[in-house]
C-alpha cells in the first residue's frame, strides 16, 4: 500500500545551534491547561498497561493472549477439495484449427526436439492419429505432416484447469494432450514417446483394441497366481524371458525375486482396460540398471520373448507401469493423470500404482503384453537422484494402496479421496490433490463419463488355494541378457541359482547400515546392493534425509537406536549391522549359524584390550567406570556372562564394531542392556563388546567373521590388492560417490557375477 511520506526534513546544522526556547513560569491552573493532552495520554497509557497486566496474569493460556509471546507457525492441514461433479460446465475446443476433428484412436507423445525417425514411422500407422505435445524446450518451428501439434501457446488457449499446475519444461504436459484427445472422440489412447518403433508398425497386432468383441471377451488370459497373500508386486520381465532385469519402479527389495511362476490361473478378457507393452532394445529400466549395464559406446539391445503369452494381474497384485508404451481404454482414461509434485522420472511410476488400485474398483485388469516397441539406445539416462521418489517410497506405497478401502459410491469421489490420503501419507503433496480435482473436473468438462463401480469385495479377492484343475503352467524361456554389452553364458543359470539360495538364507534378515556423510550420495545404492539378498536395508546416518528414508543416528552411540528398529521388524529372524566402510561378501556366510551372535572378537585389530592404568588413560578410565555401573545393574544371567568373559577390572575391551549380527533370541537382552546404559555416554566401541559378553560367552559366538580381511593401516584409496571374494568381509573400503559404488561392484562381482546387472 502506498502512503504519503509524512516525515519532516531534518534542520541543517546552522539551524540547530543555540536556538533553545526560554523556560516559562506557569502557575498550577496554567500548567494543567498547558499539559492537559500530555496528562491524558500518560494516564491512558498507564491504565492500558495495568489492564493488560491483569488480563495476562489471569489468562489460562497467556501465550494466546494478543502477541506478547511468540508462537510456532502451525502448518496448514491438507484439505480435501469439495466438488460438485454434477455441475461442471462443458469445455469445447474453440481455439484450435482441429475443433471439428474427431478420431477413435490416438497416439500421444511429448516432444522436446525436432521430429524423430520413430515419430515419423508412427505417423504411418493406419487408423491412428498422432498428437504431439510441446513444452518450453520444443523448437518454435516444430511441425510434422500428419501430426496434430499443440505448442505451449496452443495449450494455453484450451481453458483446461490442469494448465495451472503443469511445469513448463516437462513431458508432464501430456495431461493437456490426454484431455484434448478425449475431447476429440478418443476411445483408445496409446501413451508413447518419440524414441520407440512400434514392432511391425501395427499396434492392433499386439494390443487388444476392441474389448467388446466376442473373441476378446471369451479369450482366457493367463493370470499371476494370487495364492501367496504376501505378494503384492511382481517383475513381469521374468515371464518374458529376462530374469535378471527389472522394470523401473519395482521396489528394490523385490529385485532379488527371480524365480518364475510355479503356476498361473486364468481370467476372461474384455476388462484389460490398461495394457502395458514390453520394450525390446532399451526396456523400461531404472538408472541403476542403465548406468551399470551399459559399457561405453556399446548400446544395449535386450530381447524379450515375443512368443510368451500376455499375462494379467489379479486384484491385490501390482506391476510397474510407464508412460511410453501403455495403452489405455476409455474406461481407464481417468488413470492417465501424471502427478506433478514428484520428480518427472517418478511421475508415471506413482501414477501406475495409484491407477491399478483404483482400477480394481471398476473390475478392471492390467495386462502385460509381449514386445510391442523397440527402443534404440539413444536415451540419455537420468541421474539416480531423479528416481528417489519411487526408490524410497514405492514399497510403502504399494502396501498402503493394497490395504486402502473406501466407502464412496462414485469412482471420482474415490479417486479424489485416495489422492488426498496419498498426500497426507507423503507420497505426493497437496499440489497433486488440487491437480486431481482439476483433472477430474476437466474430464467431465470434455464429455467423459465416469465408469460405474463394481460390487467387488476386495478382502475376498485372493483365495488361499487354487484347485489343480485351475492351475495353468507356463515356463518362461531363458533368453540371453547382457553383462556390460557381453551376452550371458550358460553359467548364468548357476549364478541365478546362487542368488536364489542366498535370498532363501538371508531373506528374513534385516541389514542396518550406518552411512557416512553425505548419505544421499550412496543410500539408494546400498539399499539396492544388499536389498537383493536381505529382507530390507535400514540406512542410518548423522543427519536424516526423509526423502531417501535415511534415519538420524549418532555413530558414537548408534546402539541406542537399534532397539527401535528391532521393534519395527518384529518378524525378522536376525539383524546384521554394517558400516559403509566394510564390504560384506554374503555368499561366504551361508555356513554361519543365524541363531548365534557374530562379531569380530577373533580379529586382533578390531577387538582390543586396553589398560586403564597407563598414560593418557583418562578417557578409558571414565568409560570403564560407566561400564562397572552398568554391569552392577545387570540381571543375574547377563552379569554372570559378562564377569566370566571379562579379563581384569584394570582393563577395558574395545571393538570397532564395523560388523556384527544379533539373532532374534538375543534382541530382548540387547534392548534391556541399552535401557541399563540409559543416559551414560558409553561409546559404541565400548558398549558393543560389553553387550556381547553379557548376552553370551564369546566361545559360543559363531566364528564366521574370524577370517575377514581387516587392515586399518591400508590406504584410504580403494585397491583390488586388499579385496578377496573368498572371505566373509573386507575392511576398509571407502564408498562416497556413484563412481566408488561402481568400483565396489566390479570387485564384488568376482563372487557374485550377477552384480554386474547393477552397473
Amino acid at each position: 500500500m502506498l502512503v504519503q511520506d509524512r516525515s519532516t526534513p531534518k534542520p541543517s546544522k546552522t539551524q540547530q545551534v543555540l536556538h533553545f526556547p526560554q523556560p516559562k513560569t506557569l502557575d498550577f491552573p496554567q500548567w494543567i491547561s498547558f499539559n492537559l493532552f500530555k496528562t491524558a495520554a500518560i494516564s491512558l497509557l498507564a491504565l492500558t498497561i495495568a489492564a493488560l497486566f491483569f488480563l495476562y496474569t489471569n489468562n489460562d493460556s497467556p501465550t494466546t493472549f494478543l502477541c506478547f509471546k511468540p508462537h510456532s507457525k502451525i502448518t496448514k492441514p491438507i484439505e480435501l477439495p469439495k466438488l460438485n461433479f454434477k455441475s461442471i460446465p462443458p469445455i469445447s475446443d474453440k481455439s484450435s484449427s482441429f475443433a471439428s476433428f474427431s478420431s477413435d484412436r490416438w497416439i500421444l507423445v511429448s516432444v522436446s526436439g525436432y521430429p524423430s525417425d520413430s515419430l515419423r514411422k508412427m505417423v504411418k500407422i493406419k487408423g491412428w492419429q498422432v498428437l504431439a505435445i510441446g513444452n518450453s524446450r520444443t523448437p518454435l518451428d516444430w511441425s510434422l505432416k500428419g501430426v496434430i501439434y499443440l505448442s505451449m501457446e496452443d495449450q494455453a488457449k484450451l481453458e483446461f484447469r490442469v494448465l495451472e499446475y503443469l511445469p513448463y519444461e516437462s513431458h508432464l504436459r501430456k495431461s493437456v494432450g490426454y484431455l484434448f484427445a478425449i475431447q476429440h472422440g478418443a476411445k483408445v489412447i496409446f501413451d508413447a514417446d518419440d524414441r520407440g518403433d512400434v514392432v511391425d508398425g501395427d499396434l492392433g497386432k499386439h494390443f487388444d483394441l476392441k474389448l467388446s468383441k466376442a473373441s476378446v471377451m471369451q479369450e482366457k488370459i493367463l493370470q499371476y497366481s494370487n495364492e501367496n497373500l504376501n505378494r503384492t508386486v511382481v517383475n513381469p520381465y521374468i515371464h518374458f524371458g529376462q530374469r535378471s532385469i527389472w522394470p523401473r519402479g519395482l521396489p528394490l527389495e523385490n529385485v532379488g525375486e527371480i524365480g518364475h511362476e510355479k503356476f498361473y490361473s486364468e481370467v476372461f478378457g474384455g476388462m484389460q482396460y490398461i495394457q502395458q507393452g514390453i520394450s525390446n532394445g532399451v526396456p523400461d529400466v531404472d538408472s541403476f540398471f542403465y548406468f551399470t549395464r551399459r559399457s561405453g559406446s556399446e548400446a544395449l539391445d535386450i530381447k524379450f520373448d515375443d512368443h510368451a503369452p500376455k499375462v494379467a494381474l489379479p486384484q491385490g497384485m501390482m506391476v510397474p507401469l510407464n508412460s511410453f508404451n501403455t495403452l489405455f481404454h476409455s474406461n481407464a482414461f481417468w488413470a492417465l493423470m501424471l502427478p506433478v509434485s514428484v520428480s518427472t522420472m517418478a511421475s508415471d511410476v506413482l501414477r501406475g500404482y495409484w491407477a491399478q488400485r483404483l482400477l480394481w474398483e471398476i473390475g478392471g485388469h492390467v495386462v502385460v503384453y509381449p514386445p510391442t516397441i523397440h527402443r534404440y539406445d539413444k536415451v540419455e539416462a537420468y541421474p539416480i537422484t531423479e528416481e528417489k521418489d519411487f526408490h524410497v517410497n514405492v514399497g510403502r506405497l504399494i502396501n498402503f494402496l493394497v490395504s486402502w478401502r473406501s466407502t464412496k459410491v462414485k469412482l471420482f469421489d474415490k479417486i479424489l479421496e485416495l489422492s488426498y490420503l496419498m498426500a497426507k501419507e507423503g507420497f505426493w503433496t497437496e499440489k497433486d490433490v488440487k491437480f486431481t480435482a482439476a483433472w477430474l473436473q476437466d474430464l467431465l468438462a470434455v464429455g467423459y463419463v465416469q465408469p460405474r463401480l463394481k460390487a467387488i469385495k476386495l478382502d475376498q479377492l485372493r483365495p488361499t488355494t487354487i484347485g489343480h484343475a485351475d492351475r495353468k503352467e507356463f515356463i518362461p524361456r531363458k533368453l540371453p541378457s547382457v553383462h556390460l554389452a557381453v551376452e550371458e553364458s550358460e553359467t548364468v543359470n548357476y549364478e541365478i541359482g546362487n542368488l536364489i539360495r542366498w535370498r532363501k538364507f538371508f531373506g528374513n534378515v534385516v541389514v542396518i547400515m550406518f552411512v557416512s556423510e553425505p548419505g544421499e550420495q550412496t543410500a539408494l545404492e546400498w539399499r539396492l546392493l544388499y536389498g537383493r539378498v536381505f529382507k530390507t536395508v535400514v540406512i542410518l546416518s548423522n543427519s536424516a534425509k526423509a526423502d531417501l528414508a535415511v534415519e538420524q543416528a549418532t555413530l558414537d552411540q548408534v546402539y541406542k537406536h537399534l532397539p527401535k528398529i528391532f521393534d519395527r521388524f518384529s518378524s525378522a529372524e536376525g539383524f546384521l549391522f554394517l558400516r559403509d566402510n566394510t564390504l560384506l561378501n554374503y555368499w561366504n556366510l551361508l555356513q554361519a549359524d543365524k541363531t548365534k551372535l557374530w562379531i569380530t572378537n577373533k580379529v586382533p585389530q578390531s577387538w582390543i584390550t586396553f589398560s586403564i592404568d597407563g598414560k593418557d588413560s583418562e578417557w578409558f578410565s571414565k568409560q570403564a567406570d560407566m561400564v562397572k555401573k552398568v554391569v552392577s545393574t545387570m540381571p543375574v544371567h547377563l552379569q554372570v556372562n559378562y564377569k566370566e568373559s571379562s579379563t581384569t577390572e584394570q582393563s577395558l575391551i574395545l571393538c570397532n564394531s564395523e560388523l556384527f549380527y544379533i539373532p532374534r533370541q538375543f534382541v530382548g537382552d540387547f534392548a534391556d542392556l541399552v535401557g541399563l546404559v540409559g543416559k551414560f555416554e558409553i561409546h559404541t566401541r565400548v558398549a558393543m563388546p560389553m553387550f556381547f559378553m553379557a548376552m553370551d560367552p564369546p566361545y559360543k559366538y559363531d566364528s564366521v567373521l574370524n577370517t575377514m580381511i581387516y587392515k586399518p593401516e591400508a590406504s584410504s584409496s580403494n585397491s583390488s590388492n586388499i579385496y578377496s571374494a573368498q572371505v566373509p568381509a573386507v575392511y576398509p573400503w571407502t564408498v562416497s560417490s556413484e563412481s566408488d559404488f561402481i568400483e565396489l561392484i566390479r570387485s564384488m562381482a568376482t563372487g557374485d557375477p550377477l552384480l554386474m546387472e547393477l552397473l
